[in-house]
């Protein structure tokens, strides 16, 4: 059942690690990622794992807190009492770094004692043997994208059956699932749901749409970076954009936004899981037609995710440089910091882009 999209089972990860560790790649990932042990080290760890949870646990677990270890000032949490432990959740998720909002999220839970969750990786992302071998044995699944289909038809068709395929994960394999709350990350700092997200939950669903999401027990997550991830690559894409051309990625520009992501400095960096969505919550909206439902429910989840997307001084110098008054408060070493940073990135171009740049720090303190 669902073969095509889901995440590998138990007995399909010997065979996996195989592939992976015989791939040509594969030197070259633990360079990255294991850069201070021998590639045969490597290979032994990744070929003696038997199951899903151990590759996560011997594997990407160790590869996150490694990235936190040297890329950040420190991970934390807060809401974890929010969840059941007798419950398994779809957590919504405001999208700021294609891999580490959902790794972070891993290393958590596991933290916290609970399983780890599905993870939707888009079909566009999910390219090669070896990135899906290491995706699928992640507790990854493949979720499609308007690009990697040739209808609206089409789309709806695979839309309906990721619908499906989230519903049994949640509902019948009890296992929480990550979703963004949008196609693609946050550009622009402005974190909102999309309300084709809420439609595509309940395409699976049954006529009462209150308890088809209520039975999905939906649980917004907001991600907050210090540093925020890719910044100069998401500035430089809306500068693109703001010349009213459409934006064409270049070839390998997803790589290249994952590797700085993971790579980059990102300093404090936090997650808050919000108090999870209700029938009692739903019930209010339970009259609406269709397209003001899914709107009303996007909104919900907004009004939880954005009040706890935590801020940092980053984000009050940037709406100060704006506003050019200084009426938040913070250090002049930090305010010289960010202003480093900020000039290192739009030296050379237009004033546009540095009014982007900080648009995309400041915009969250709205």
């Amino acid at each position: 059942m669902f073969d095509d999209i889901r995440p590998y089972v138990d007995s399909e990860i010997p065979a996996a690690m195989q592939r992976i560790v015989s791939d040509k790649y594969f030197p070259l990932v633990c360079d990255f990622l294991f850069p201070d042990m021998p590639v045969q080290a490597v290979a032994a760890l990744v070929g003696s794992c038997r199951t899903v949870e151990e590759f996560q646990l011997r594997v990407m677990y160790k590869v996150i807190c490694a990235i936190t270890h040297k890329t950040t000032s420190g991970l934390s949490v807060s809401g974890m009492e929010r969840l059941d432990p007798s419950r398994d959740y779809l957590f919504v998720s405001n999208h700021r770094d294609i891999m580490m909002d959902a790794g972070f999220l891993q290393v958590l839970l596991s933290d916290a004692g609970r399983k780890t969750s599905e993870i939707t990786f888009g079909a566009n992302l999910m390219q090669g043997q070896l990135v899906i071998d290491v995706g699928r044995s992640n507790k990854m699944f493949r979720i499609e994208r308007p690009t990697t289909v040739t209808s609206a038809r089409d789309f709806l068709l695979k839309s309906q059956y990721v619908s499906e395929y989230i519903r049994y994960a949640v509902t019948q394999k009890k296992e929480s699932v990550w979703i963004a709350q949008r196609n693609g990350r946050t550009k622009d700092g402005i974190d909102l749901t999309d309300q084709g997200i809420i439609k595509m939950f309940n395409l699976s669903g049954t006529e009462d749409r209150v308890q088809s999401l209520a039975d999905l027990n939906i649980a917004p997550l907001s991600i907050s970076y210090e540093w925020e991830p890719c910044d100069e690559l998401k500035a430089l894409e809306l500068y693109a954009k703001s010349s009213g051309q459409p934006y064409i990625k270049k070839p390998g520009e997803d790589l290249t936004s994952i590797l700085t992501g993971i790579t980059q400095p990102k300093g404090r960096v936090h997650l808050t899981v919000c108090e999870p969505l209700h029938r009692e919550d739903l019930e209010p909206f339970d009259s609406y037609a269709n397209p003001e439902f899914n709107k009303a429910v996007a909104e919900l989840i907004d009004s939880r995710i954005r009040p706890a997307y935590r801020l940092y001084p980053n984000n009050y110098i940037a709406a100060d440089l704006l506003s050019g008054k200084r009426v938040h408060s913070y250090t002049d070493a930090e305010k010289e910091t960010f202003e480093k940073h900020v000039d290192g990135i739009t030296t050379g171009y237009p004033e546009e882009l540095r009014d982007i740049l900080l648009h995309i720090y400041a915009n969250p303190t709205l």
